[in-house]
Parts: structure tokens; sequence; C-alpha cells
């Protein structure tokens, strides 16, 4: 179903599926964004309560077209399992689905699938599963959706990416988890919206942003829209304090 803007042109619906951190500080789901436009519905990032979040909302599992990951933390990818299994028993699907991640991508996704069910995994798909591996400074179009892959600091034994994505002439910029980078004023500029995580507020730590980081450099940013995301304890202990839009569970964003 493609949802129309009454101005004409598609209307981009953002849906977040899940706001909160590895640890589900406050009862929050993990990581997981639901990207509706005209040409495709894709999921940014998959954490492991995806189809808790998709179902709760009452969102059709059958309609996500493909996942893009921004790195290898269980709390961003190791959701895709889960929808492996819904796509086999409960939600039979032919057409393919495709993922799109960081380097060793496939190869975390299959050994996750096969330690969580063993039998399945070792079985034929019934339907294709189509991995593309994504490297910093490259794009990738699919299905009218253009994304720009850049890379963030986070920890240094993965390769953690970031996102700038343009669908229906509209545009999201996606931190993932990253620590504060001057790259994102640049990549901000002329965003309709940008996701960015910040997981902290008193506590500063070189993988992750603290809430005075981003707030000290809001203005600075080229975005219009700015909505905190990925939050941890600390920054849900401090909500009455926090100026800036924060992300809630099953929350959406018209664009």
């Amino acid at each position: 179903m493609a949802v129309r803007a009454e101005r004409g042109g598609a209307l981009v619906r953002v849906t977040v599926l899940g706001s909160g951190d590895a640890f589900g500080s406050g009862g929050r789901w993990h990581s997981a964004y639901l990207v509706e436009s005209a040409g495709a519905t894709f999921l940014l990032d998959c954490g492991p309560t995806i189809l808790q979040s998709l179902k709760s909302g009452g969102y059709d599992t059958a309609r996500i077209d493909f996942v893009l990951v921004s790195h290898l933390h269980g709390d961003h990818f190791g959701g895709i399992p889960f929808l492996f299994m819904e796509y086999i028993y409960e939600q039979p699907r032919t057409r393919p689905l495709r993922v799109y991640g960081p380097p060793g991508t496939e190869r975390r996704v299959r050994a996750l699938f096969a330690a969580l069910y063993e039998k399945n995994a070792g079985m034929p798909m019934p339907f294709p599963v189509r991995f593309e591996e994504l490297e910093p400074g490259t794009m990738r179009d699919q299905s009218g959706v253009r994304a720009s892959v850049f890379r963030v600091p986070h920890t240094p034994e993965l390769v953690a990416l970031g996102y700038r994505i343009e669908a229906d002439g509209r545009s999201i910029l996606y931190s993932g988890d990253s620590a504060w980078t001057e790259e994102f004023i640049e990549r901000s500029r002329g965003a309709d919206l940008f996701i960015c995580e910040c997981s902290t507020y008193e506590t500063r730590l070189d993988i992750h942003i603290s809430y005075p980081e981003i707030a000290a450099r809001a203005r600075e940013l080229g975005c219009k829209r700015l909505l905190l995301s990925h939050l941890g304890a600390e920054p849900l202990r401090h909500l009455p304090d926090i100026t800036l839009e924060c992300a809630r569970d099953g929350m959406t964003v018209e664009l």
C-alpha cells in the first residue's frame, strides 16, 4: 500500500520500532525503524524485538522489501533470524529478501540463524535471501531508494555505518551507533530527518554520543528535524531536562 501526501508526491513515513539501547533501558525495544516510501518498505536496523514491535503496531511483516544494517552488534541485527522464521512459517514468502550491511554481514547473520534455529538454518530457504555487503564511501540504489554509506566511529573491532537515505524527494540521515563526528554536520544539511543516537548523559564514551555533546552542536546541524534515539538509562532519567526531541517506541514521523 503506497501512502500519498495530499499535496502530491509520495509521503515517506518513518516508524520507530525500537528506540532503546542494547540493555532495553526503560523497557524500550531494540533498534529498528520502519521506512515506508512509494517504491519500497524497508528496515533501518533489525534488533531482536523486531517481530514484537511490528506486530504490536499492526504492521504487515510481508511488506518488508529489504533491511539496512548499520553494524553487527546484536541489538541492531539480531532480529533478522526471527524475520526468516516469520517468512518460513507465519507469512510464507517466495519473493527475495535483501539484507545490506557492513563487511561480515552474511557470515554473522547465517551463524546467528544456525545458533538460534539449527534445523531451519540447515535447510534450503523457501525464499531467496540476497546479501550485499557495503563499503563506506559507496552508494546503493534499490527500488527507488538511494543509500549513501559512510563509516562512523564506534567500536574498533567492527565497521559501523551511517546512512544518508533519499526516497521520493525526502532524505533521512541515520547515525547508527556512533561517537560524535563532525561529519554529521555536513551530512545533515538539507535532511528532512536526522535519527541520531544518544546513549548517555553524564558519561562520556568514545563509542557513543552523550546528550550534552549533541545539544551543544544541534544548532549547527542542517536537518529539518532531529530525533534522538538509542536512548540509554542516563538520558531516560533526565528526560525532563532534555529539550531536544526524543524518539518513542511506536511513534511515526511523516516527511
